[in-house]
């Protein structure tokens, strides 16, 4: 048996940061390196988000959902302005994951 978490850890956690890393390279103009600085991954990393070899594989319709989108973006920007720490962002996408899950746009999400 899975726990709920573990199941979006997985599929969407990946999906996630690719647009948040998306989000601050292309409309923040950071380089991969401080993009990979601020979401506390590497530039390999954030190399693949960029190439599509990690994170969209994993949960296709996550572009689809406009509510992920919107907290990508606000993530995005707040890193980008240096108003979050770390905490902050896993908070963000903690309360997204519960939002998503209590609305039943996980599955429409992970499937």
């Amino acid at each position: 048996m899975r726990a709920p978490c573990e199941e979006i850890v997985q599929q969407f956690l990946p999906a996630f940061r690719s647009l948040v890393a998306k989000e601050l390279i292309e409309r923040h103009k950071f380089s991969q390196v401080e993009a990979a600085k601020r979401l506390g991954t590497s530039q390999a990393a954030i190399s693949q988000y960029l190439g599509s070899k990690r994170g969209f594989r994993e949960s296709p319709k996550l572009r689809s959902t406009s509510k992920v989108k919107m907290v990508a973006s606000q993530v995005a920007k707040d890193l980008a302005e240096d108003k979050v720490t770390k905490f902050d962002v896993m908070m963000s996408f903690c309360r997204l994951c519960i939002s998503l899950r209590e609305s039943k746009d996980t599955c429409r999400i992970t499937s």
